[in-house]
This record gives C-alpha cells, sequence and structure tokens, in this order.
C-alpha cells in the first residue's frame, strides 16, 4: 500500500489570520532586515539553551538493564504427540537462556517459568513451575513433564492461558512463548474436520468448557500485563486460534503478525491496528518438526521484544488504555487534490527557523559534533496554504497537506494535540536532523552510493511505502534481507558512531525509499539533545549494538577516496545531491539545486515595481528563490542598486534584471 510519509514543519510557529492580518503581516515581513533574521534566530537559540538549563542532565543508567531484564513463560500442550517438542525445550533451554544473556551484554536479568497443560479428565491437567532465575530448578521441572492424555483433538488451552494470566509477572519484558500443535476448546478457535459433532471437541460451544472460559477476556488480560505473545505454530489445525488471538492483540493496538501461509491470515481478516500499546506484539512463528530450531526461534523473538520493550518504559512512559468510547476526529480519506482551487482551504502567516547545510566543508560535521552552537539556523517567513482537515493523526501530532505561496512543493504541516512540546523541541530536532545530514553526506561520499542515504529536514511531502529500518531501541528491519538499502540504513548507523569516535548514534532511521525522517540521536554526553525523551545516550548504544549484525557496507569504510555530495540550495528541500551533477547557474553564483528545484527556479517569474523614484518601471525577480532562503526581495532593480552592493549580494537578491 502507498502511504506518505509526514513529515513535521519544525520550528514553524503558525497562526490563521483575516485578510486585513495578512496585508499587515506581509507589510512587516517586507521590512524585516537581515540583521532582524539573525536576531530572530539568535532568539530562537536563547529559548533553547535557556530550556536546556533548567534540566538537569539527562540520567538514563539502568535503562538497558531495566528493558532488557525479562520474564520468560513456556506454555507447552504435554499431550501425547508433544513428546519430542518437550524434549526439544528441555535440552535447548540452558542454552537459550545463556545466548539471550550473552545478547544483551549478560546484564539482563532473565526469569523462566514453565506451564503444561493437558485436557480436561487428564491428571494432572495442569502443571506450573513460576518464574524463577535458577537454570536446575527449570530443569528440574522439565524433567517431571511427560507426553499423554488428550482426549479430543481440542485441549485445555484456556485453562493453560488462566494460569500463565495469574504468574507473578514483574520485570518490563514480558513474553509468552507458546507450543502446541492442537487448538483450544470452542467453534470460535478453530474449524476441525468434523465441525459440530463432538468427535474433535466435546465443548464446542464457547463458554461449555469445565472451566468456563472464553478468550477474549484471557488474551485482554495478557494485553494489559504488556505481555509480547509468540506462538509456535506446529500444525494448521491452530491456524484459527493463532488468528484469534491476534485479533485481540491488533484490537489494542500492537504489532499483530501471523505465517504467510496461515489459511486464515489473509488480507481482511487481521483487524486494523489501532493506535496505543505499540510496543506490543503478537507473533506466530513456524517450528514445524524442525526440532533443532526452536532454539534460534525463541531467542530472535525474545530480543525483538525487549527492544520493542526498551522505547515506551524505559523511558517512563506509561501505556495508555484504549478507550474504546473514544470519539476521534475526522480525517482526509480522499486522494489529494493539490491542483484544485481552493482545496487547499486555510492561509496561515508562520515564521520560523530551519537547519543550514547547503555549505559543506572539510570540518563541517567535527564542527558540529563539538557544539550545538556550530549547528547554523536561518530564519524565514512563510504564507502557508493547507488542508484544514488533517490526513493522518499520531500520538502526538496531526498531519495536514500544505504549499508555500510561491512554490508547487508539496509539503506537509504537524499540529500537536497538546503544549507538550514547543518551539524549543522542534528547533533541537532541527538541529538533531542537520547533524545527521552532515553524517550523510560523508558517509554517501565514502561509499559512493548510487542512491545516496539522506535526511528530510524540513516539510516535503513524499509519496510512496514507509518503511522502518531501526528505532531508538535495538530493533533492526529483518523480513527483508536482500533489501540492499536496509543494509545501508543499518550501515550508516555504525558508521555514525565510528565516526564520532563513540559520542554519538543516528537511529531511528525510517522513511520512503532513500529519503529518512525523524531520526533520533544517541549521545554519550548528557547534556547534549537532552530535550529529546527518545536519546538513551550511551545505554542507546548498547541497544543498537545488541541486536546489529555487520554486513558488506560496513567493511567499506577504509576507502579513503571521497567523492563530494552537497545539498540543495533550497532551505525547504535540501535533498543531497552530486556535486558534479548538481544544477548550478550564472544568476545565482555559490548555489546547487536538485533537479526538481532547478525546474522551479528556472520557471518562477514575478514582475515587481523598483522603488527608486526617478523612473517608473517594472523588473523581473524570482520569488522560489528568495522565499525558502529566507531573504528580502529586491527592492530595486540591479541597474539603481547602490553601487557598493558587492556581485555576491547582488546574486542574492534573486533579481533577474529590468524588463
Amino acid at each position: 500500500m502507498s502511504t506518505p510519509s509526514q513529515i513535521s514543519l519544525d520550528g514553524v510557529r503558525p497562526s490563521v489570520v483575516d485578510s486585513a492580518s495578512r496585508i499587515s503581516l506581509r507589510s512587516t515581513f517586507s521590512t524585516t532586515s537581515a540583521a532582524s533574521s539573525t536576531l530572530r534566530v539568535r532568539q530562537f537559540q536563547d529559548a533553547v539553551d535557556r530550556a536546556n538549563a533548567v534540566l538537569p542532565p539527562r540520567n538514563t543508567a539502568g535503562l538497558f538493564k531495566a528493558a532488557c531484564s525479562t520474564d520468560l513463560l513456556f506454555l507447552i500442550d504435554t499431550t501425547g504427540s508433544m513428546a519430542p517438542y518437550i524434549n526439544a525445550v528441555e535440552q535447548q533451554v540452558k542454552s537459550t537462556i545463556a545466548e539471550v544473556k550473552g545478547l544483551f551484554f549478560n546484564e539482563t536479568d532473565l526469569r523462566v517459568a514453565v506451564l503444561g497443560y493437558k485436557d480436561h479428565g487428564d491428571s494432572p491437567n495442569i502443571q506450573f513451575q513460576d518464574f524463577t532465575t535458577s537454570v536446575d530448578q527449570v530443569l528440574t521441572f522439565l524433567n517431571k513433564l511427560y507426553a499423554s492424555g488428550g482426549g479430543d483433538d481440542a485441549e485445555d488451552v484456556l485453562g493453560g492461558i488462566q494460569t500463565a494470566v495469574n504468574a507473578s509477572w514483574t520485570q518490563q519484558t514480558r513474553c509468552l512463548v507458546h507450543i502446541a500443535d492442537a487448538p483450544g476448546h470452542g467453534r470460535d478457535l478453530h474449524y476441525l474436520p468434523h465441525y459440530g459433532t463432538h468427535r474433535d471437541d466435546r465443548y464446542i460451544e464457547p463458554g461449555s468448557e469445565p472451566h468456563g472460559l472464553t478468550y477474549p477476556p484471557l488474551i485482554n488480560t495478557l494485553v494489559k500485563l504488556n505481555v509480547d505473545y509468540i506462538f509456535l505454530s506446529i500444525h494448521t489445525r491452530t491456524d484459527r486460534m493463532a488468528l484469534a488471538f491476534a485479533n485481540v492483540y491488533a484490537a489494542a493496538g500492537a504489532d499483530a503478525r501471523l505465517l504467510p501461509d496461515n489459511k486464515y491470515g489473509g488480507p481482511g481478516n487481521i483487524k486494523p491496528r489501532r493506535s496505543g500499546i505499540s510496543s506490543l506484539t503478537f507473533t506466530e512463528l513456524l517450528l514445524g518438526k524442525q526440532y533443532s530450531t526452536l532454539q534460534s526461534l525463541i531467542v530472535r523473538a525474545t530480543s525483538k521484544s525487549i527492544s520493542n520493550t526498551s522505547i515506551p518504559k524505559s523511558l517512563g512512559s506509561p501505556l495508555n488504555p484504549i478507550n474504546e468510547d473514544e470519539e476521534e476526529a475526522p480525517l482526509e480519506t480522499d486522494v489529494p487534490q493539490w491542483d484544485k482551487p481552493g482545496w487547499l482551504d486555510n492561509t496561515w502567516e508562520a515564521e520560523g527557523v530551519c537547519p543550514e547545510v547547503m555549505v559543506y566543508s572539510a570540518h563541517t560535521l567535527a564542527d558540529m559534533m563539538f557544539s550545538n552552537e556550530n549547528i547554523r539556523m536561518s530564519f524565514m517567513q512563510l504564507t502557508l496554504h493547507t488542508r484544514s482537515t488533517p490526513f493522518n493523526k499520531g500520538a502526538m501530532r496531526t498531519a495536514s497537506y500544505a504549499r508555500t505561496a510561491s512554490s508547487s512543493t508539496r509539503f506537509v504541516t504537524k499540529s500537536f494535540l497538546n503544549n507538550s512540546r514547543s518551539i524549543v523541541h522542534m528547533i533541537e530536532d532541527m538541529q538533531t536532523q542537520a547533524l545527521c545530514k552532515a553524517f550523510a553526506l560523508e558517509f554517501n561520499g565514502l561509499l559512493k552510493l548510487k542512491q545516496p542515504i539522506d535526511f528530510v529536514v524540513t516539510v516535503l511531502f513524499i509519496d510512496g511505502v514507509y518503511v522502518k529500518y531501526n528505532n531508538n531501541g535495538g530493533y533492526v528491519k529483518e523480513d527483508t534481507p536482500n533489501d540492499s538499502f536496509n543494509r545501508v540504513a543499518q550501515a550508516f548507523s555504525h558508521f555514525t558512531f565510528e565516526r564520532s569516535w563513540g559520542n554519538f548514534m543516528v537511529v531511528d532511521l525510517q522513511g520512503v525509499g532513500n529519503l529518512l525522517t525523524d531520526p533520533v540521536v544517541h549521545t554519550r554526553d548528557p547534556n547534549r539533545f537532552k530535550l529529546n525523551d527518545l536519546n538513551m545516550n550511551s545505554d542507546g548504544f548498547k541497544f543498537f549494538f545488541a541486536t546489529h549484525f555487520c554486513n558488506s557496507y560496513e567493511f567499506r569504510y577504509i576507502w579513503p577516496a571521497i567523492e563530494p555530495t552537497t545539498c540543495c540550495s533550497n532551505k525547504l528541500c535540501q535533498r543531497i545531491i552530486q556535486l558534479a551533477s548538481a544544477h548550478k547557474s550564472f544568476r545565482f553564483v555559490g548555489h546547487h539545486w536538485c533537479d526538481g528545484c532547478w525546474v522551479q527556479l528556472m520557471s518562477s517569474s514575478s514582475k515587481r515595481p523598483c522603488a527608486e523614484n526617478e523612473l517608473e518601471h517594472d523588473f523581473e525577480i524570482c520569488p522560489f528563490y528568495y522565499e525558502p532562503q529566507g531573504k528580502l526581495p529586491p527592492r530595486k532593480c540591479p541597474e539603481h542598486l547602490d553601487v557598493t552592493v558587492s556581485t555576491a549580494a547582488l546574486d542574492d537578491l534573486g533579481g533577474f534584471g529590468a524588463r
């Protein structure tokens, strides 16, 4: 499905105004001097400095250990057909625990519980060892389990889950690994061959089994306990049960995934994922008869669960329950009608700042890493035309379509749903993205990539498939191993750590194609980028390396030859482009343009009266040039400019000359 990525209009402070106010504001804008613009940037930066000064140094010590500490419960069908799997768990549990601990640098406190269930009428029906850190205690209990019993084809799955719900869950990361080859009782959990004859299910009606249990309340309780559910599938008889459980998780906002060949997992069968508990997962994995793969499946699923848990929990953000009665604001669902007059039905006058990365030298990255003071910002004033109805809504912001007055480029604006964040947070976000851009410029030149990695630092609307490559808690995209850009993205994160001598790491890479948005920078210095709650400092480095595996791109760091790249001179674009192929013009000396902005630059033309009083005449200017530069339009034609104005200053005016 093609979906647009949403990029916030960072640093912009908009307000809706009427026609009279717009005239007044534009008049004010036209008299703003370069000195005033510089002062405005300084005021913004001072506000950021004051906000940082009142915050204590970030204390992220222990985040990694807390998030990695895990409760791992094995829920095992112990009826007659399950003997090989019980043996496999017993044989591999010790090495599985050791591998999970090793992945996370032996900082995790791992507790293990084991729960075996059979069917009604078997004795014992439920066998349970609660959580313990003693591997010997777990092995002793597993040795007592034996495969027997099971009357009809359905088993007492719900009785087992009820016992699991009441286990002593305490750690931040909580995983339930369910190994079974048969579904639970009730027509809503299976479609067995002799459906309805009671030969395959004595308790065909949901809730008619001796415990009186049904699955929705039990699975919802696991959701409320923040337990990740990993179902290891052995037989297709459990497909419908996996779908039922997955839908409960999806309805609560979890990431629910079934096997591609699950008979009931086709398009439309899994309910749409709701916003809410975004870190929770339900995952169906194929075990089949490959007993030897049990350990690798459990390790992979557990490490993924740990990395997902790290973000909302370790930063102290509570998981808000879903309000089923909450009435959501309507969203734009139609295809954008960019060229329809009046479709962008709001007009905003906005002032703000954007980062400058267009001028890049050999020392730019080092200077930026040294201090935020070396990350240059520009002040600009814009007239924005926006769509009043947002097209998307997240946990914190809504996103709307937009376009500036002097450009055909498509943008997105974002509005915060509450006052939890202010312009100082957005300015620091832009400084973060400018640093990422500088890392990318060097990375691209080093590897000479045909499709350079890039970061959108402003507000571009990008149409395409949105992909998340990694996050700030150790998640790594693994479902497309042959995706070369995925490997490039992982290599880039590692590169930023090595290039900064272990002081920075750029993660949370996501976007459309090679254009990435909203990255996170982990910093060793607790005083850098401390307004960003997702900066986990040194613990963030641990999360990355716990799940990262080097790939072929990372062995190319040693190449000494760097092919120069630069950024488009449009400050609202700033796409990374090869210096050799960048568009240049004698009218705008020292500027470089990408293909899209070059077309607009060459086609942008407007006439205005010369301010020289001796002779009334018009001259032509290029509105597309000066609007995103944050510079004043020329008031006089080139012939009447003060003779002391330099050629470079004349270029900066963006004028074409008198007509």
